[in-house]
């Protein structure tokens, strides 16, 4: 099967990285799940002890919360497919690195100089890449200014990733519908 990216879209428990894993367990053999959650309390902790038990036992995971594409890029050749979940969190996490002072022209750039790296690297990789996000622009408008930053930031990331997509689907309610 030839490499492909396929970028899974969807609001919160909309079934992204359930279909990403199911994809994964029908046509990869050498997987690796590219995690970006950080274990920083108990509810999140929960839930990242949730997924590694879903997960088959021969698949590998990278946690890489920073510096994402340069941890896939000195790994990510060894496998057919990855899993890269989530942007959502990846983007986060840029947001939070950035000063207090930033505008949105800086973060927008720190999140797409992030995102640009990534699709460099699945560009050499001989891996189909499956990547999970969220779509949070459908919402209402953030009331706070760090809210405001964090759309605009994920809005974008998503708009690249999605343009560079093989295929594109939007989860809603664990039912795919194709975009792309």
């Amino acid at each position: 099967m030839a490499k492909r990216l396929i970028f899974l879209l969807g609001g919160a428990r909309s079934g992204k990285s359930h279909y990403a894993e199911s994809w994964a367990r029908a046509h990869g053999n050498r997987v690796l799940l590219v995690a970006t959650a950080e274990a920083k309390d108990a509810d999140m902790r929960g839930r990242i002890a949730d997924h590694q038990a879903a997960r088959p036992p021969d698949w590998h995971t990278l946690e890489a919360p920073i510096d994402t594409a340069r941890q896939i890029a000195a790994t990510a050749f060894e496998y057919d497919t990855l899993i890269l979940d989530c942007i959502t969190l990846m983007t986060s996490n840029i947001l939070l690195s950035l000063p207090d002072t930033a505008t949105q022209k800086e973060a927008n750039d720190a999140a797409l100089c992030e995102i640009e790296r990534l699709l460099a690297a699945q560009a050499k990789s001989d891996a189909t890449w499956l990547v999970v996000s969220n779509e949070v622009g459908m919402g209402v408008v953030p009331p706070t200014r760090l809210g405001n930053l964090y759309r605009d930031m994920l809005g974008r990331a998503n708009q690249r990733i999605a343009g560079q997509a093989d295929e594109a689907l939007l989860l809603v309610a664990g039912i795919a519908w194709r975009l792309k």
